[in-house]
């Protein structure tokens, strides 16, 4: 008796789990993400339970199935189509950064800090010595003697290069995201990024600077990619942390991996964008192309990047749809 309890009380669980392995992984949203993980492992310790109280043949069989209809359904290799990375990518994604307001603060602290640095590190005769206290005598010595001559360039170094740059860049954003769960540390970690890089332009563009022109004829083309991924990776990592903070009533497990969710289009663009960064750092910045057409591939790159996050990502009528899915 106590076992035909049992099998009743567990069977509106398996009965659950089955609808959700009828509805396509893309409709699910965060809460049956959670749910279906939940009820995938009760499903496998109730099996071991059928099987080890040697419950009825058939209770034993179709706990089978659909344990094996559970795994298949987590673990399918052809859960993510093209079409689905489309979607993502180019709806999903925006609209997601659009509207988080982990990027908002990660942009404002970043590009503000660093707009501030670069004024003051260019303005030497009301900030004396602002850049070389932030940057240090032997940094900017390093940036004088790196951009004494412009740079020779050849084809035959710059996959190379590129390669070098993907691994540098990478490390910088796996640095900002991965110190997102303390919240403290990314944002000290990404003022301090801002604060250096702004420095370096501000120091650079002064006017007694005669390696200024080569260092900008470097980091134009590349400049607009590697500094919003930064920001990205961090925003991303921020919101982690998040998770841990605000539950909104979750537990502090749950509402982390529904914040991981929402982290996860932040995190993917800005591994895209790294990887721009690193490909134009790599052929386009240290090649002998023309000036200005350095500066036409920035332009054509911030325009890009407007229309990315602020056309495609602003709010519209199926934006729910979005919302609904945890992003």
């Amino acid at each position: 008796m106590r076992t035909a309890e049992l099998v009743e009380q567990r069977r509106k669980a398996w009965i659950s789990l089955d609808e959700l392995c009828e509805l396509p992984v893309s409709r699910w949203n965060p809460e049956q993400s959670i749910r279906f993980a939940a009820l995938y492992r009760a499903a496998c310790t109730d099996l071991a339970m059928a099987e080890q109280l040697k419950l009825a043949p058939a209770t034993v069989e179709y706990l089978h199935r659909l344990v094996a209809r559970s795994h298949s359904k987590l673990y399918s290799s052809n859960t993510f189509p093209v079409s689905r990375w489309h979607h993502f990518m180019f709806q999903t994604a925006p609209r997601a950064i659009f509207s988080d307001v982990c990027v908002r603060v990660a942009f404002y602290i970043f590009f503000g800090m660093f707009s501030v640095a670069a004024i003051l590190g260019w303005a030497e005769s009301l900030f004396p010595n602002f850049a070389e206290n932030i940057l240090g005598a032997e940094q900017i010595n390093a940036y004088e003697r790196m951009y004494a001559a412009p740079l020779p360039g050849n084809f035959n170094t710059y996959a190379m290069q590129a390669a070098k740059y993907i691994r540098h860049n990478t490390s910088i954003g796996l640095e900002c995201f991965a110190l997102g769960p303390l919240i403290l540390p990314t944002l000290v970690k990404l003022a301090y990024n801002a604060m250096l890089l702004g420095a370096t332009f501000g120091y650079m563009a002064r006017s007694g600077v005669s390696q200024g022109n080569n260092f900008f004829e470097f980091v134009t083309a590349h400049g607009v990619f590697e500094l919003t991924a930064i920001a990205l990776s961090a925003a991303a990592g921020l919101r982690l942390g998040v998770g841990w903070i605000a539950t909104g009533g979750l537990t502090r497990m749950d509402s982390f991996l529904k914040n991981a969710e929402k982290a996860l289009p932040i995190i993917m663009v800005s591994v895209v964008l790294f990887f721009l960064a690193a490909l134009t750092e790599g052929f386009i910045s240290p090649s002998a192309l023309p000036y200005w057409v350095k500066i036409l591939w920035a332009v054509a790159s911030s325009t890009l990047l407007m229309f990315y996050f602020c056309v495609l990502g602003y709010p519209t009528e199926d934006s729910q749809s979005v919302s609904s899915k945890g992003y």
